[in-house]
């Protein structure tokens, strides 16, 4: 037995010195050895790939929250949205009642161009029957989406007509819109949301910008709120449109990343004007490079909640299977020289990812006083010299509390047992070319359409339905005991809110996205106070620290 294993280690020591082990750290070199030895000693038969994925997974675990090891299934599925574009037929859908049901069609992609419409029914995909079968949303993406200039061929249900219409779809290139909406609020204020930074988002957001300045477009509302990052060039690049030339953007640096500055290297289209950005707790990562840098020239009033606090810089370090590790290299800072990481423990990424929870349960989205920052952390802004802190999230100017007066079990679960949409999309299904006649525009359907009662009767209906299809579902909830009476009672909390995102998802499936936040936005009550702001030229400036 010891000469086996004189020999097992002889060949480890020998494979160690052929590859130039010796040369390398010795922490290192131990690492790799005990791969080696348990790769050819091991008792039973290893899957290598699964090992060394497993001892990378391990790895990162003990640092930071952020680096982390993808697939190169997951690393598809990531870049997909940051790329901007996917190749595909070039539909956005929800499935009802186990069937795929389109709710639009994306303009001028191959869908539309073989005469798809929205509220069809994809019932089969190349002989495939989809429907009814309990098929899974990625075994549907997969049969779907393929390479551009392929074919696929799908039957179709319309409406009341028995028969299923055949089309073949040509697939192309699908563009993935990072903007959600901009419309004018009045004649003077602007609103743009972005949910996020891809490789397309400046394009978008410019083509935007343009079109509202346009339209008289003097100040502007930016809605931060949920975007949750992206490309960090991204960002810099439209922070780029506010600040005037050679100001600070954001810096990197880290232990083996020497400091590389980012400024603004041209004048820029919104250098005037009066700017607010809302942000809420999950405004992450790219969304705080803009809002801090706009923060800490004083370009911009900040509204909203404290903001995620990621300041930690991933890189890519892409494996020959087209795996990935994205590990953490540097920490970015805002131009006052502010870290917005928030604390996090080595190795323990399940505390820091309940943190936001965390910052529920201690009443912090409800009041601003219970929100704490050591004086070690306390920044001045680089014009107004106003207090700002970093540490932990970038603090809005203004603080606008999470109202959750009308947020019960119940709405929770209409909405996670998908009868909202359900509700929605038959709805649609019967009434869309009545709709279509009655409000020949947005502005008649927002102005005269109101969700009735009777539709919130069918919807509570369909819930009731739904509870007694899945008994075991909704019997592992939160309605396992409740009576009808606390339905009835939280409901009534609910209905105003229930009733505004129907009448949005509705204005969604008619128009489109900007058209749904033209209604949602009726209750963003950060909206509601930066319109105030923006109308109220002392309230903006003294906010900004600007000397009366």
């Amino acid at each position: 037995m010891k000469h086996f294993a004189l020999i097992g280690f002889l060949s480890i020591g020998l494979w160690a010195c052929s590859f130039g082990q010796n040369n390398l750290d010795p922490s290192i070199r131990k690492v790799n050895m005990a791969l080696l030895a348990v790769e050819n000693l091991y008792v039973d038969t290893l899957n290598k790939d699964k090992l060394a994925e497993d001892a990378i997974i391990a790895l990162l675990a003990k640092l930071d929250p952020h680096s982390t090891y993808m697939t190169a299934a997951e690393v598809k599925e990531m870049n997909e949205p940051l790329q901007g574009n996917f190749e595909g037929i070039g539909v956005q859908f929800n499935m009802l009642t186990d069937t795929l049901y389109i709710v639009q069609v994306i303009p001028g992609g191959p869908s539309e161009k073989v005469g798809i419409m929205a509220g069809d029914r994809i019932i089969y995909v190349n002989d495939s029957l989809i429907a009814g079968v309990n098929m899974k949303n990625n075994d549907i993406m997969s049969r779907l989406r393929g390479q551009k200039g392929t074919v696929v061929n799908v039957k179709i249900k319309r409406g009341d007509n028995p028969k299923l219409l055949p089309f073949k779809i040509i697939r192309g290139t699908i563009p993935i819109y990072s903007l959600d909406a901009s419309y004018m609020i009045n004649n003077e204020t602007g609103y743009i949301k972005l949910n996020r930074f891809a490789a397309t988002t400046y394009d978008e957001f410019m083509k935007a910008v343009r079109e509202l300045q346009a339209k008289g477009m003097k100040d502007l509302i930016l809605d931060l709120q949920g975007n949750g990052g992206g490309y960090l060039n991204t960002a810099i690049d439209i922070t780029n449109e506010f600040l005037k030339q050679g100001n600070l953007i954001v810096y990197t640096e880290g232990a083996h990343q020497r400091r590389k500055d980012a400024v603004a290297s041209y004048k820029g289209s919104i250098e005037k004007g009066k700017v607010i950005v809302l942000i809420d707790e999950s405004s992450a990562s790219a969304s705080e490079i803009v809002t801090g840098a706009l923060q800490d020239w004083d370009r911009a009033v900040i509204v909203g909640r404290r903001s995620f606090g990621k300041g930690l810089v991933q890189s890519p370090v892409p494996f020959p299977d087209g795996s990935m590790m994205r590990l953490t290299t540097a920490r970015y800072y805002t131009p006052t020289g502010r870290s917005i990481q928030k604390p996090y423990e080595k190795g323990n990424a399940d505390s820091y990812n309940m943190e936001v929870i965390t910052r529920y349960n201690k009443g912090e989205m409800i009041s601003a006083d219970s929100i704490h920052f050591p004086d070690s952390l306390k920044y001045s802004t680089l014009v107004n010299h106003r207090i700002v802190y970093g540490g932990g999230g970038i603090m809005p100017d203004y603080f606008v509390p999470l109202d959750t007066t009308r947020f019960t079990d119940l709405h929770r679960m209409l909405i996670a047992s998908g009868t909202i949409n359900k509700l929605v999309m038959n709805t649609i299904d019967k009434n869309r070319t009545n709709y279509l006649k009655e409000y020949k525009t947005f502005e008649a359907y927002k102005q005269n359409f109101t969700v009735s009662d009777v539709m919130i009767d069918n919807l509570m209906r369909l819930y009731r339905e739904e509870k007694s299809k899945n008994p075991k579902e909704f019997a592992e909830g939160v309605f396992s005991s409740e009576t009808a009476a606390k339905e009835s009672e939280q409901l009534a909390k609910s209905k105003s809110l229930i009733k505004l995102q129907i009448k949005a998802l509705i204005a969604r499936d008619l128009w489109n996205m900007t058209e749904y936040f033209r209604i949602i936005n009726e209750d963003n009550e950060s909206l509601r106070k930066a319109v105030e702001i923006i109308n109220r030229p002392a309230e903006y400036n003294k906010l900004l620290g600007v000397k009366q």
